[in-house]
């Protein structure tokens, strides 16, 4: 698994303890602030049996920002082989990182960057990796009709949800961000997880939906409040970014991925 916040696993906790995966976290999820939330995740995570990989916690929330707003490309591209190296010295057969929804540049860019480490992997050894992502903002059971067939979904049963739910409610930088969801979704909807299969690496590259993405009105927003000196826009900052980390793992002009079996997501080795 591979998340761009601390936090984000709450999302699939269940299957966090069906598959114990191997874990990467690219912030402290420090956010404006110079308090890190990695203990929490740390924690969640060793009480549903999965461990934490080499790459966790690597920048700051305002470090990973800056290097989007820069192009820092290189910073970025060193984690992108670091984690094709992990896929591939672990021998990992799939891989369940944050969605794309143009919420968070962090979210984005980290979903950007796993497919860019399963495009090199696939270069350096012809193993064609599972690809799914989760999602952090919409309902928990969002996915396109099109992909719905081949996506996992795991139904918890009420004592799975139970520990979920108090999972959350136990992570205490999180407390807010929790009842906003179970207030906006309801209880209920969380007891859905669903994995859904990322079948074109490069996602998000020609046309963003929405565009443009929501984090460029928020940030506006936190410009004008005084928190941020610029805002981080798609065009400008991110595609750029993006498309160079493209190149780099081979990605420029390549088909489509191809299709490839899910149904051992519940239980393979993960990351």
């Amino acid at each position: 698994m591979v998340i761009g916040h601390p936090g984000h696993e709450l999302r699939v906790h269940h299957w966090i303890e069906i598959a114990k995966p191997l874990t990467f976290v690219l912030t402290d999820g420090s956010g404006r602030g110079t308090r890190s939330r990695l203990g929490s995740t740390t924690r969640v995570l060793d009480r549903a049996g999965a461990t934490c990989g080499d790459i966790y916690g690597c920048f700051t929330d305002a470090e990973v920002y800056a290097h989007i707003r820069t192009g820092n490309v290189a910073v970025f591209a060193e984690v992108m082989r670091g984690l094709a190296a992990a896929f591939i010295d672990q021998h990992i057969e799939y891989v369940a990182a944050d969605a794309l929804e143009g919420f968070n540049p962090s979210h984005d860019v980290c979903r950007y960057l796993v497919n860019g480490a399963v495009a090199l992997v696939r270069q350096r050894t012809g193993r064609v990796l599972t690809n799914f992502d989760f999602v952090l903002d919409g309902r928990p059971d969002e996915c396109a009709e099109s992909v719905r067939a081949e996506a996992v979904s795991l139904q918890l049963d009420a004592e799975a949800l139970n520990r979920k739910l108090a999972a959350a409610r136990a992570y205490p930088e999180l407390k807010s961000e929790t009842e906003r969801a179970l207030a906006r979704f309801g209880t209920v909807a969380f007891a859905t997880e669903l994995l859904r299969p990322v079948f074109d690496e490069r996602q998000g590259i020609g046309v963003i939906d929405p565009d443009p993405p929501y984090y460029e009105q928020f940030g506006e927003q936190q410009v004008r409040a005084g928190f941020y000196d610029s805002v981080i826009r798609y065009r400008q900052h991110v595609q750029p970014l993006v498309l160079e980390l493209w190149r780099q793992a081979g990605l420029t002009g390549i088909a489509a991925a191809p299709t490839v079996t899910t149904t051992s997501a519940a239980s393979g080795r993960a990351i």
